[in-house]
């Protein structure tokens, strides 16, 4: 069922703020890296003060378990309609739990919790199946079948056993009995004797025989009766399976996206294009696509977003009570870039290579090492789209060095001291001292506020958001170690001066542990991804401590941030 509302009006919002002096975009929002049109602001800023005043944290969790709440992600669109009059649309990311009044937001694609919704009947006939599973699974008598089977098999084990220590003393004995017989009695008799022995022993492998299949069968009794509660039950799963592939496949069918130019595709055909191959989980429940597509079948212009997120941040998330965000890289880039086909977007940020036309300061160089201060917002190795980086210009510089000059790396926007080796031997011994973490690193860098204590360590271990790369998130479960000393250097009103001292090397360690809520819960201004935007990204490697891999010397290096 999508959503397709006969009354737009009911969720277009007027500007409470006149807004004749502002200018218009000239393009769209390019969604995956952006800073938010004064207009789109504006709305976001009247939403806000909706929901300081409206709206109430979601609560997670019921009275039988630990409640919290939890943030939402919300976005507006600025649009204009036939009339050419200047509105925005709001919409939330995800659920709201039954009952919440969504009235002021445009509808998700796919209502759920619709009275009619198929997906209700679906979902309650799966948790009958799951009912039905768990009551065979408890039922009294498949639970005494099971335990009387286990019974039996341990008292039919021990008979075995001692059977066959029985069999095997009668064994031990004829074997004497030959030899003490052997000496005593004519070939013929001997002969006559052992073949009674031989009898003896085929009669004892009988009788064990005899008593396996006896105890077989008894058990065969039982395990034919708990076989008949087992096979109700994987008649139930692959129901339950099916049904649910089935309900599925049906929602899948509902997630229809249109564009700008009034093509509609299938969220399945959208994702079989990329390396997914099928939808994520929730793929088409973000604000963005809601907004598009209420728009396109409304016929209103799209001219401005911003998603923003509002209230408390997920335990293993980075998110900021009202901080923008981009748009998610992997649910809502295959949706959104069909969706924005036919509207002119703002060019991709990403593609422009900030460096063009910065120089590579140079701080140390010898026969086999040299130590660059590389700029913020300038690449380490070549990127997807940008190949101009420190190992570029220097493979330029020195064609005839040898192996893979780069020994270690920072983060784009990251600047400071990177340290780099002109030939193999040179480039192992480095790494070595990388990986074995001999090296002693310090950075500086500049929170967006202010922290409690003055120095102290952060333990979180971290793993990729698989559904937003190059994201990081805090998992106690599947994360990998990272830890990181700090110090206070200074405070400045709203602001601090850290050191860093990282002693694991994960992606984005020190930008995590700084604006995760169990870290510092500080952002370092111009941190894009876990804080806000700035002119840069205020974080500095501003101190090396190595052996140099030739002379065997320790080598200081230090150039302090200029922040």
């Amino acid at each position: 069922m999508n959503l397709t509302p006969t009354d737009p009006s009911s969720i277009w919002h007027d500007f409470h703020t006149d807004i004749t002096t502002y200018d218009l975009p000239t393009q769209f929002t390019f969604p995956f890296y952006y800073e938010p049109h004064p207009l789109a602001k504006l709305a976001a800023a009247e939403l806000q003060q909706f929901l300081s005043t409206d709206w109430k944290p979601e609560i997670i969790g019921d009275s039988s378990t630990t409640q919290t709440t939890s943030g939402k992600m919300f976005g507006v669109l600025v649009v204009r309609n036939r009339d050419n009059k200047l509105g925005y649309l709001t919409a939330y990311s995800g659920k709201l739990p039954k009952g919440k009044n969504q009235a002021r937001f445009v509808p998700p694609i796919f209502d759920l919790f619709a009275p009619d919704s198929f997906f209700l009947t679906g979902e309650r006939e799966l948790n009958q199946i799951n009912k039905d599973i768990e009551n065979l699974q408890q039922d009294a008598n498949f639970l005494l079948l099971k335990k009387e089977y286990a019974f039996e098999q341990q008292k039919a084990t021990e008979i075995i056993t001692s059977k066959k220590i029985q069999l095997r003393q009668l064994k031990a004995e004829r074997k004497l009995q030959r030899l003490e017989q052997g000496a005593l009695l004519s070939a013929e008799e001997y002969q006559n004797y052992n073949s009674d022995l031989i009898k003896q022993s085929l009669r004892d492998k009988h009788d064990l025989n005899v008593l396996n299949a006896d105890l077989a069968l008894q058990l065969s009794v039982i395990s034919d009766q708990i076989l008949s509660f087992e096979n109700k039950i994987n008649q139930f799963k692959e129901l339950r399976k099916n049904q649910s592939n089935a309900l599925q496949q049906r929602l899948f069918d509902q997630y229809n996206f249109l564009n700008a130019r009034g093509e509609s595709k299938n969220v399945v055909h959208v994702f079989q294009e990329t390396a997914l191959l099928q939808p994520p989980a929730a793929a088409g429940d973000c604000a963005a696509p809601r907004l598009l597509q209420y728009a396109y079948q409304n016929d209103l212009q799209p001219i401005a977003l911003a998603e923003f997120w509002w209230g408390a941040a997920p335990q293993s998330e980075i998110r900021k009570h009202g901080y923008f965000y981009p748009a998610c890289r992997g649910k809502c880039e295959p949706i959104l870039s069909h969706m924005l086909q036919g509207l002119n977007v703002e060019d991709n940020p990403l593609l422009v290579n900030p460096a063009l036309g910065v120089d590579l300061e140079i701080i140390y160089e010898d026969d086999v090492m040299l130590v660059v201060n590389k700029p913020a917002e300038f690449l380490s190795v070549p990127g997807i789209y940008i190949q101009d980086s420190v190992y570029q210009r220097m493979k330029a510089r020195y064609p005839k060095a040898t192996g893979p000059l780069i020994v270690h790396r920072l983060d784009m926007s990251t600047s400071g001291l990177l340290v780099l080796a002109k030939n193999k031997e040179a480039h192992q011994n480095l790494q070595s001292q990388f990986i074995k973490r001999t090296v002693k690193k310090r950075y500086a860098a500049l929170l967006n506020g202010s922290i409690c204590l003055e120095k102290g360590l952060i333990d979180l271990p971290l793993r990729v958001d698989l559904d937003d790369r190059p994201r990081q998130l805090v998992c106690y479960d599947y994360g990998k170690p990272s830890q990181t000393q700090y110090q206070v250097i200074e405070r400045r009103q709203a602001r601090t001066l850290i050191h860093f001292w990282p002693i694991t090397g994960r992606t984005h360690q020190l930008r995590v542990h700084a604006s995760h809520k169990l870290g510092l819960d500080c952002a370092i201004i111009g941190d894009d991804l876990y804080g806000q935007k700035s002119d840069r990204l205020y974080l500095h490697a501003e101190f090396l401590e190595l052996i140099h891999p030739k002379t065997k010397e320790k080598m200081i290096f230090e150039v302090a941030a200029d922040f």
